[in-house]
């Protein structure tokens, strides 16, 4: 897979207005030197839609959840409480522990958890998966040629969790299995002030867009009438 030829497609199915992706991977090397982000990580994506690298560990991630979802650290013991009590996400702390120990959250042996756009890499290799900042016309082209070659209901699903959770943890147990989802996220009301209103996340794992790379110029994005009215309104 050649990142350039990708970014030519993508820009030619959804015009130059919509934001590349954003890739996400582990190492032992710090990318960028990165400023502790208090509470949500994700206030840190502005700089990465801006251009730069961000690299993340459990000392620049403010966030509790934060560091367990992207692997850094187990679980702080009063995840169940402040989710179920004060967040009110689950009406239980109960099932708080149940939710994740349902979806068993890895733990990384790397040091970093890095960021970036996609022009700002030469290749795709260690990329756990790419992260779409979507409108709903966006998100109407992506969820379109993520269906193109399977029939599978779960092709894209929409588990709720935080913001991390759907984007990170998902994607790195979806490449573990050699997974074919993807995933739909930002319902958390807790990361959605951090990003415009009309967005939400759309994550490829990298074991499925070693597929989906293939299939965009065979899909609707390319060549239809359908499409081409929403790249223009995409565009306008």
């Amino acid at each position: 897979m050649d990142i350039h030829t990708f970014m030519t497609n993508y820009r030619e199915a959804f015009g130059e207005r919509a934001e590349l992706p954003i890739a996400f991977w582990y190492s032992d090397k710090q990318e960028s030197e990165t400023d502790k982000i208090g509470g949500c990580f994700f206030k840190g994506l502005q700089q990465v839609r801006e251009g730069k690298t961000i690299s993340l560990n459990s000392d620049v991630i403010g966030c509790g959840g934060g560091k367990f979802y992207t692997g850094f650290t187990e679980m702080p013991i009063h995840v169940p409480n402040f989710v179920s009590l004060k967040e009110k996400y689950k009406k239980t702390p109960e099932m708080v522990t149940d939710f994740i120990k349902q979806i068993q959250v890895p733990r990384t042996e790397k040091a970093y958890l890095h960021f970036a756009r996609i022009d700002k890499l030469a290749s795709f290799d260690h990329v756990e998966g790419l992260l779409f900042l979507a409108t709903p016309d966006i998100l109407s082209g992506l969820t379109t040629w993520a269906f193109y070659d399977t029939n599978a209901f779960d092709t894209v699903a929409t588990p709720f969790g935080s913001g991390c959770s759907s984007v990170v943890t998902l994607t790195v147990l979806e490449n573990q299995k050699d997974g074919k989802r993807c995933f739909l996220g930002f319902f958390d009301p807790s990361v959605r002030p951090h990003f415009e209103a009309n967005l939400l996340s759309f994550t490829i794992p990298m074991s499925r867009f070693k597929e989906m790379y293939h299939t965009m110029r065979e899909s609707c994005l390319f060549d239809t009438h359908a499409w081409g009215k929403i790249k223009e309104r995409i565009n306008e």
